[in-house]
């Protein structure tokens, strides 16, 4: 090129090949090969050269992801090759169907097994990517399935898009076609940043993947954390094309392009059933939304043979999962208080099956979430449910609102004990400020107390909280201690045995640990790691009870709120009074002794991943930390081990890259005895 000096040239050359690949190892394999800052500054030496030298500027270098020119709207192209819908399957004899139907045409034995590409249905937007001589020269919406909309600007700035194919041998024409989606923790990233801005947030991530490629501007789209994963091919132009589905996708893996990697390739209808089993177990962990699967007949040959049928083809089907979003009617909206006083408004709905359960209630959070949605009581409003979380509203259908429907008016007293509700500034919860003069408050305090991971008291559910409470037997955790035989049998369907057992238990938890008890006391924002941490940094309760703000701040992971939260609580004589009484009735636990070799991870950070077979994470995590270690969700920098059972993904890929140290679950076992 003129007026470029040789070394220069070479050094642009260098440093795009190797940007591309550090792209690639980090947006498509999910293993980042260098650290970001050094990413950082091969990105400015690539600009830099860029800057003087313009003429060598590509449009597949990595600095042309940021987005251009706004447009003022979307022009249309057409697909040479029809981007199908398929037919769907809600059930197994659907399925069985539909393997028999293909071997009907095929005249294939009943007896004899197809082999079918199976892999996730992404919930996302699918989109054509035209690639002539290995450069992206095209991207597009599905549309109608023959005339979409021209996005390319918008499907340049997305990092697991290559901008030019991999490698040396590609053909000279290929269409890829996939399907774009947000990742779940983009998503709540995302709707988080524009409820502080008060922006509008998005309904569910597809809705946000569509969103975000409509901009009209790409420098937005280049801002959203969007993601394709390829899944077929269109059009194809060269040599050595592959001769089945599976075959395929693994090529198009080895051109750059992000394969999702729960592909696989399986024999027979029952192995579709099995696949079809193990990802709906899988669903709710992954970081995207899928709502079922799809079937492909594996090899190209017989698809020919299948053909098509209107706008479906023959040889494939998506098997769905049961809808994790439904419409249904808000009946009523009722306030429930909790063991902090916080005020919780609970939507009553007209029953709907949604994400496998049949769903009759839904949170609607806090009164900004009430006034966000602008929803009514009467209203058709849009239910989210997806696997063990709570149902929640996400919206509210306003052109089906009825005549009569009646705003959400949220109370100004305690529906239990008509004390005042108050909400704190900066707190987006209303809290009754009745304490435990709120029988409410009681009830649930009692509950958290005697659960699983504080005192752990068998026997002792909801609905026999409720009747100790409400027939005066109770009045705080200090009189669980108290309870008698005589009084207990009296109860509604208790019988002698029960309240044995349950006596047993009350007795059986006054042996317990300083964390757990910590965290028994439901303190707000103390939960089981805080709880841990400040045993961990005092060693006894007596210390916890008398440290100061500042004390208090010097431990790691508590903040000022927090802090002033654990103040307040000592501070108050009535809390004060019922831990005292706790300990009168003989609750007791070791307290922990601070010295370098009783907490030997002390200031490590350790993080759980895959399935462990012998302990539970649970028990692993409270074994670390019983030793001092803070057990995080995530691996960075500062995590000082990462222990990897099976089916670990993301975590462990990104401690091999950070060389971060790795142990199975039977090393840990080994090192924790010999602590």
């Amino acid at each position: 090129m003129l007026n470029i000096p040789e070394d220069v040239h070479q050094s642009y050359l260098r440093l795009k090949s190797e940007l591309n690949q550090h792209n690639h190892a980090y947006y498509v394999l999910d293993d980042p090969s260098i650290p970001d800052s050094h990413y950082d500054r091969l990105m400015g030496e690539l600009q830099a050269i860029e800057q003087q030298y313009s003429q060598l500027r590509t449009p597949d270098s990595p600095s042309q992801r940021v987005g251009g020119m706004a447009l003022d709207s979307f022009s249309q192209v057409r697909h040479e090759v029809p981007m199908l819908s398929l037919d769907n399957a809600f059930s197994d004899e659907e399925m069985i169907d539909f393997d028999r139907r293909i071997k009907d045409r095929i005249n294939l034995d009943s007896s004899q097994n197809l082999i079918y590409a199976c892999e996730p249905k992404l919930d996302g937007v699918a989109v054509s990517l035209i690639y002539q001589k290995g450069m992206l020269v095209r991207g597009a919406t599905r549309g109608d399935g023959s005339i979409g909309e021209d996005i390319t600007a918008n499907v340049r700035t997305i990092k697991s898009i290559p901008l030019s194919l991999h490698g040396d041998i590609f053909p000279e024409l290929l269409e890829v076609r996939g399907e774009i989606y947000m990742p779940r923790d983009g998503f709540n990233h995302f709707n988080k940043k524009a409820l502080e801005s008060g922006d509008k947030p998005f309904v569910n991530p597809r809705n946000a993947a569509a969103g975000s490629l409509r901009q009209l501007d790409s420098k937005i789209t280049a801002t959203r954390p969007l993601e394709m994963c390829a899944y077929s091919v269109g059009q194809y132009q060269g040599d050595q094309k592959p001769d089945s589905h599976f075959a395929m996708l693994n090529m198009l893996g080895t051109l750059g392009f992000k394969i999702n990697q729960h592909i696989k390739q399986v024999e027979g209808i029952e192995a579709l059933e099995e696949y079809y089993q193990q990802l709906a177990k899988l669903r709710d962990e992954l970081d995207y939304d899928i709502d079922g699967i799809v079937y492909k007949v594996n090899d190209f040959k017989l698809q020919q043979r299948l053909g098509f049928v209107a706008k479906a083809p023959r040889w494939a089907i998506a098997r769905k999962f049961p809808a994790q979003e439904e419409m249904t009617r808000l009946l009523d909206v009722e306030f429930q208080v909790g063991r902090t006083g916080a005020v919780t408004p609970v939507a009553r709905l007209e029953p709907v099956f949604v994400g496998g359960v049949t769903v009759g209630n839904a949170t609607l959070h806090n009164a900004d979430e009430i006034n966000r949605l602008g929803v009514c009581i009467g209203d058709t409003v849009i239910v989210r449910r997806a696997g063990d979380v709570i149902p929640q509203i996400v919206k509210a259908v306003v052109e089906k609102r009825p005549e009569g429907a009646q705003p959400i008016v949220f109370p100004e007293r305690c529906p239990v004990c008509q004390s005042s509700v108050k909400r704190i500034e900066g707190e987006a919860v209303a809290r009754c400020t009745g304490g435990l003069f709120c029988g409410a408050q009681t009830k649930e305090a009692i509950k958290h107390y005697a659960s699983r991971k504080a005192m752990d008291i068998d026997g002792l559910g909801d609905k026999l909280v409720d009747a100790l409470v409400d027939n005066d037997l109770i009045y705080s955790v200090a009189d669980l201690y108290e309870l008698k035989l005589e009084k207990l049998i009296n109860l509604e369907r208790m019988a002698q045995k029960s309240a044995e057992n349950l006596l047993n238990s009350i007795e059986t938890s006054k042996q317990t640990t300083l964390p757990k008890f910590l965290f028994s006391l439901g303190i707000r924002e103390v939960g089981e790691a805080t709880a841990q941490t400040l045993a961990n940094n005092f060693g006894t309760l007596d210390k916890v009870i008398a440290a100061s703000a500042e004390q208090l701040l010097e431990v790691e992971d508590v903040g000022p709120i927090v802090a002033r939260h654990i103040v307040d609580f000592f501070r108050n004589p009535d809390n004060l009074s019922i831990v005292e009484a706790i300990r009168n009735s003989g609750v007791q636990w070791k307290d922990i002794d601070q010295t370098a070799q009783s907490l030997p991870l002390k200031g490590q950070t350790w993080v759980l991943t895959g399935t462990l077979a012998v302990m539970s994470r649970a028990e692993a995590k409270d074994r670390l930390q019983q030793f001092g270690a803070k057990v995080a969700g995530s691996v960075s920098a500062k995590t000082h081990a990462v222990v990897a059972g099976p089916g670990a993904g993301s975590k462990l890929n990104k401690a091999q890259a950070l060389d971060i140290q790795i142990l199975t679950e039977e090393s840990l076992i080994a090192f924790l005895e010999n602590l």
